[in-house]
């Protein structure tokens, strides 16, 4: 029974305005005494803007500064843009984990894989469980989508029931897995549904997303084309596409090898909850050292072009046991992630420069997507009939859309959020009511860093405009006591740099000879006069800001 003062809050702290780094809360109870919970803890990746970063995950401060009143994590699968940050943030949080066994054993093995130095409470919840944590009541709800085990999370509350969808699709013939279970969310919708927040990924494709079982006789054919090698490109997690590919191979008489260990940890997840056991073990790479190349299929990690997975260092020649060449074929059974387009474009073509062909989706129906077209959100909206939908997992582009869509699905109102919105959803009509904090944390080796702090600012300003290094030596009095020296990395070849030290020590001499004899004296002085005066002769010259430091050594 809601207390009078209660209310139920939504809060993303990422993935709205994104596809990815997925991080809702859900507040109840009275203001400034919300019990908090949290749905899925994921990551992003990074790009060319942010050179030397791989790994981007939301700030917690926000639910940092409430722990107290913190109940727990749901995660609804096992994705990284939903679980890929527990590894790093869950230290910080110290809460139990709950998840259904796939995402469990998925998740304890990236635990491992990353030294977590803390033991995580993971509590695992069946298929359909119904359980609950601090103030929420929390059901399970199976749905398709690209991996095993995707949840919607029903969280019934006092104030009314919400739905939170995760990543779904409607699937009728699954080759993992059940298909969406459509009498529970029909029996939900029949109860009530005062909310529902949800993907909206696909909400510009028209129709249905299709079936994982349609594309083995596609994949089968494609393959059955092939003369030498053949490596294969799809998500790591997408476990029925592993089934589906092997399928296709062994049809061809071509023994199945995973290159990438995202790829290990997957089987070995799937298999020890009772996915893929119907297959024969997947071999090494080193296993088909004495095959002919058209017994040969690999499956490789690096669908999007990303820097360190397996099919990247196969394309540039610098894999220890994969090598692919004139007549050898890679398939990209997988989509192209909006912004990775570059990355994706540049390893299509290293792969052709070394002679092999490649086939993506753009050539052959060889993927379907793990997320709704709009004919599935128009059933789903039919099956649940929420009185409020807050779209999320997408763009602002995508959001908009979406909350279009279930207008026209008679969906009575609907909120646009941006990540720190908070939107109380009860009582009385859904708003958003304030703002909180956001950010975004890098891993920069070992250790988490601010994404927009010094740390990346400064080696983003290095990468495109390269850094200067001015050793100055002094006298007691601010004169020159020995020639300057210069260090320049990303500005001027070897053969420049005796001309621009020329230069910027005639810059420093004019800007210290400027000086007060008193601000001679003073180290801090002297260096930041000489400082301006190199950073503005080298932007003058090479039309470039570099990261400029100067050293005064006094002697």
């Amino acid at each position: 029974m809601a207390g009078q003062d209660d209310e139920l809050l939504f809060v993303p702290l990422g993935g709205a305005e994104e596809i990815g780094m997925n991080f809702n809360l859900y507040g109840f109870g009275p203001p400034d005494e919300h019990d908090w919970l949290i749905i899925d803890l994921g990551i992003t990746f990074g790009d060319d803007t942010t050179p030397s970063i791989d790994v981007i995950l939301p700030d917690p401060q926000f639910i940092e500064d409430r722990l107290k009143q913190l109940a727990g994590i749901v995660l609804t699968h096992g994705h990284e843009d939903h679980l890929g940050a527990v590894p790093y943030l869950w230290g910080r949080l110290r809460c139990p984990v709950y998840a259904t066994p796939f995402t469990a054993a998925l998740l304890r093995r990236k635990l491992e894989a990353d030294k977590q130095p803390a033991p995580v409470e993971i509590i695992e919840i069946p298929l359909k469980g119904k359980f609950s944590v601090g103030p929420f009541e929390l059901e399970l709800i199976t749905l398709t989508h690209s991996m095993p085990e995707p949840n919607a999370v029903v969280l019934r509350t006092p104030l009314g029931n919400i739905f939170h969808t995760g990543d779904w699709k409607f699937d009728p013939d699954p080759v993992i897995g059940e298909a969406s279970d459509q009498v529970t969310l029909k029996a939900l919708g029949d109860e009530g549904v005062l909310a529902a927040i949800g993907d909206s990924t696909n909400v510009f494709v028209e129709g249905v997303s299709g079936s994982e079982a349609a594309l083995l006789d596609r994949l089968t054919t494609v393959i059955g084309r092939c003369n030498g090698k053949v490596a294969v490109a799809c998500f790591a997690s997408n476990v029925a596409r592993l089934k589906t590919i092997f399928q296709a191979a062994s049809a061809n008489g071509r023994a199945v090898a995973l290159v990438g260990r995202s790829l290990w940890r997957i089987n070995a997840a799937a298999r020890e909850t009772g996915y893929l056991t119907v297959l024969p073990e997947f071999l090494e790479p080193e296993k088909m050292a004495a095959m002919d190349d058209s017994e040969i299929l690999y499956i490789c990690t690096g669908s999007q072009g990303e820097p360190r997975a397996a099919l990247t260092r196969i394309a540039a020649d610098d894999h220890r046991s994969v090598k692919l060449g004139e007549g050898d074929t890679v398939i990209f059974s997988s989509r192209i992630i909006p912004g990775n387009e570059l990355a994706i474009g540049r390893l299509h073509n290293s792969l052709i420069r070394q002679g092999a062909d490649v086939i993506s989706e753009n050539d052959e129906d060889i993927h379907v997507s793990g997320h709704p077209a709009r004919g599935e959100l128009t059933e789903m909206y039919q099956l649940v009939r929420p009185q409020i939908l807050i779209p999320v997992h997408g763009e602002q582009r995508h959001l908009k859309k979406h909350a279009e869509l279930g207008a026209e699905c008679q969906v009575p109102d609907s909120v646009l959020v941006e990540n720190g919105s908070v939107v109380r959803i009860a009582p009385g009509k859904a708003a958003i009511i304030d703002q909180a904090p956001v950010g975004r944390l890098a891993l920069d080796g070992g250790r988490l860093v601010p994404l927009d702090g010094q740390v990346v600012r400064e080696r983003t300003r290095v990468l495109h405009n390269g850094s200067a290094v001015f050793t100055l030596i002094v006298d007691g009095d601010g004169g020159m006591a020995a020639p300057p020296q210069l260090t320049m990395l990303g500005l001027a070849d070897d053969d420049e740099a005796p001309y621009v030290l020329q230069q910027l020590t005639e810059e420093a001499k004019a800007a210290i000879a400027e000086m007060s004899q008193a601000d001679r004296r003073d180290d801090a002085e002297i260096g930041e006069m000489t400082r301006r005066a190199v950073r503005r002769h080298l932007r003058d010259t090479f039309h470039k800001r570099p990261l400029t430091t100067v050293h005064v050594v006094r002697v």
